[in-house]
């Protein structure tokens, strides 16, 4: 499975694979055989690549607080879908113009402008269908409809430019 940890302003995709009662991590081009044992509430006793670490972990205001090894981290984790839907989609340009991307493959169930409509910030703009969630994706900024470049029932995919505002 896949997750974006963002710790500051980086994030990161690991990957995550199961394999008995280990786990296999895959960060940017580094594997990690990790064995993680809970020990305590919070507390996990931690195997990897050979060496031991004792983590302590809680949650405060949605992200995972970890003290290892005498430092602290704070960490934003979630599904790797997730965060692409939630940072993705529409990105102002120049001179307020915006591009909606696709920000995965998926099927557009609804368009709810065409070229000419004027638009403010947080109108609706159209609805991808993806691994079965409505994803409705919202105008960043007021402008006019230059291109609607999709219609209902079409398959997308990721990058595919859908909405062009000027």
């Amino acid at each position: 499975m896949k997750f974006v940890a963002t710790a500051g302003d980086r994030s990161e995709t690991v990957e995550v694979e199961r394999e008995g009662g280990r786990y296999r991590l895959r960060l940017g081009g580094e594997v990690w055989a990790v064995d993680a044992r809970r020990t305590a509430d919070g507390a996990y006793s931690l195997l990897i690549d050979g060496v031991a670490y004792v983590a302590d972990v809680s949650v405060e205001g949605g992200r995972c607080v970890v003290e290892v090894g005498g430092e602290t981290h704070v960490v934003e984790v979630e599904e790797a879908t997730r965060h692409v839907i939630r940072t993705s989609g529409a990105a102002p340009a120049a001179h307020g113009a915006q591009t909606l991307k696709a920000p995965l493959p998926g099927r557009i169930t609804h368009v709810a402008v065409r070229p000419g409509d004027r638009v403010k910030a947080g109108d609706a703009l159209l609805v991808i269908e993806a691994m079965k969630m409505e994803n409705e994706f919202t105008a960043t900024a007021a402008g006019t409809v230059a291109e609607v470049r999709v219609q209902p029932g079409q398959a997308v995919n990721a990058g595919d430019v859908l909405v062009v505002i000027g």
